[in-house]
């Protein structure tokens, strides 16, 4: 007889996200909060289906590994140090006054002793850079002066819980005194020979494995090696070093991330990293007993008021205090007012050590459905009491679309004629291929170049298009009406130039935005042509020959 539980589990934990996720969605609720409805949907709390909560948390530590290493593959120094003198200043003073209010209450009000409290509110100090990155795409701030504060501010509280992470079991596990110093120590100096095997890996290993994949010029492989980096990685951090799994997943996507391929390597790994992510949130979903809310709705509520109000407070006034104005301080604050990925591995390091208890554990993942699902309303509330301040033009100026600026897909025969002519001409290119000998060439001429596949997402991202002026598709791509819908809903400004070969892909790619050359209609234009000039007929004939042979080949498509 065969045990189906892991496949029961597992399949019945995607089906709930999935269901459950479609229906936050729709409800413009973060998917988020479906995948933890669904964890108490399968939990053992409700009634119906039960998922084996074991293989459920054997599939979110696979989770938080590759949660951790994209954190890692997509952690870029430059982009913190440009707003580091608030971002730094911000997460620490913004988790601290966090904290010490959740420690007080707790304190005060439940009888906790002052350190778990501590612990559950530097728990919930951390947002969720996902459900921020949404919210705040959501009201075009992403790429505006609040966005760059807020995605600093969380890369900045990702790394407190990182070291969070390492320290826990030290103090609260590794004794008192000499022995906690001893352990420390040891501790300390198995991270520095983990950063120094890191560096090593990073500066001649990765890289060379990397470029031997990458000739054989396979996505399955090139996805699958990456995921070998992560997991290979982190669990041999936690087995050699004693760290744990999830600090070797980081360290593991920054040595990924210093490498060339760090940006397909991020793209290629992100569909196998949001389904186990998906599967985290319902693993810690299947922990939530919904009794709690009746239970201890007094507890609950005091955390929900630390996440609305506090940090959004603590926020805004580092925000405001570091010269800012108010129309970036409110929305930055707001856009912190939920927890998320983090609040939970965090959790359930604490809950290990047995420094959170069932009520505490209860009182997060009620809080994070809550404030995951006000975070929207909270954020446009704050968005549209300071959009009509006078100044909010000028403190909040958006990158503008560059009409001389071209994202150029390919580069083939015609992706290098297509380049020349825009860079004759004084236009601004940036190029994206996926063939890595040609990418390294482009790099040394000094062409702004991004290595990846088009068809994966966060490619033309990275590539800048949403403040691009055009885009050639100068490839044959498939799904090329679907990216060119994607990227018109990104930018309406852009103008899409897309090349095609049959006469029968024109409709759906110029239904999708772009305008279209066809490979028939240009070799019967060219035909024709020939044909003409071989019996004398003169130019103004020619153009008109041209005009009409595609007038009739275009509008039959």
């Amino acid at each position: 007889m065969h045990d189906y539980t892991i496949l029961f589990t597992f399949a019945g934990g995607l089906i709930a996200a999935l269901v459950c996720g479609y229906v936050a969605t729709r409800l413009k609720l973060a998917a988020i909060v479906g995948y933890l409805v669904a964890g108490i949907a399968i939990g053992p709390f409700t009634p119906g289906f039960v998922g084996n909560h074991t293989v459920a948390e054997n599939f979110a530590e696979i989770g938080v590994i590759l949660l951790l290493f994209g954190v890692g593959l997509h952690f870029n120094l430059r982009e913190l140090l440009a707003v580091w003198k608030i971002a730094i200043p911000g997460a620490l003073v913004q988790s601290s006054m966090s904290a010490l209010a959740m420690a007080g209450l707790l304190h005060l009000f439940f009888d906790w002793d002052f350190a778990h409290g501590i612990v559950l509110g530097l728990s919930i100090s951390v947002a969720s850079t996902v459900v921020m990155a949404l919210v705040l795409n959501s009201r075009g701030d992403l790429h505006a002066p609040i966005g760059y504060i807020a995605i600093g501010w969380t890369v900045v509280e990702d790394l407190i819980t990182v070291t969070l992470l390492l320290l826990l079991p030290i103090i609260f596990g590794g004794g008192a005194g000499e022995d906690a110093g001893t352990a420390l120590g040891l501790t300390g100096l198995k991270v520095v020979a983990l950063g120094l095997t890191i560096m090593v890996l990073a500066r001649w290993v990765i890289p060379w494995v990397m470029d031997q994949v990458d000739k054989t010029r396979s996505n399955e492989l090139f996805t699958l090696a990456v995921l070998v980096m992560g997991l290979g990685i982190a669990v041999a951090s936690s087995e050699i070093f004693g760290v744990s799994m999830a600090l070797g997943a980081f360290l593991a996507g920054l040595a990924v991330g210093r490498s060339e391929f760090a940006g397909r390597a991020y793209n290629d790994s992100l569909p196998t990293r949001d389904a186990f992510t998906a599967l985290f949130f319902v693993s810690m979903g299947m922990l939530f007993d919904p009794r709690s809310l009746f239970q201890q709705p007094l507890l609950i509520l005091a955390v929900i008021f630390v996440v609305v109000v506090v940090k959004p407070f603590a926020g805004a006034l580092v925000v405001r205090l570091s010269g800012r104005p108010n129309t970036t301080a409110i929305p930055v604050g707001a856009a912190l007012s939920q927890i998320g990925e983090f609040t939970f591995i965090l959790a359930v390091a604490a809950r290990s050590l047995g420094i959170l208890d069932e009520g505490g554990w209860n009182a997060i993942v009620a809080t994070s459905i809550i404030t995951i699902a006000l975070n929207p309303t909270i954020y446009r509330l704050a968005r549209n009491f300071v959009t009509s301040a006078a100044d909010l033009a000028a403190a909040e100026e958006k990158l503008p679309v560059n009409p001389k600026r071209c994202v150029l897909v390919g580069y083939g025969p015609v992706g290098r004629t297509v380049h020349k002519i825009l860079s004759d001409f004084g236009e601004e290119v940036t190029v994206v291929e996926l063939n890595l000998e040609t990418v390294r060439g482009l790099r040394e001429g000094g062409t702004n170049v991004v290595y990846g596949d088009v068809l994966r997402a966060g490619t033309l991202a990275e590539a800048g298009i949403e403040t691009a002026g055009s885009m050639i598709l100068s490839v044959e791509i498939e799904s090329a009406a679907q990216i060119i819908s994607q990227v018109k809903a990104l930018n309406p400004e852009i103008r899409v130039l897309a090349r095609c070969s049959d006469l029968r892909q024109v409709p759906s790619l110029r239904h999708a935005g772009a305008t279209v050359v066809s490979g028939e209609a240009e070799v019967a234009v060219a035909l024709a042509e020939a044909l003409m000039e071989g019996i004398g007929t003169d130019k103004s004939k020619l153009n008109d020959l041209r005009s009409g042979i595609r007038e009739r080949l275009y509008e039959a498509a």
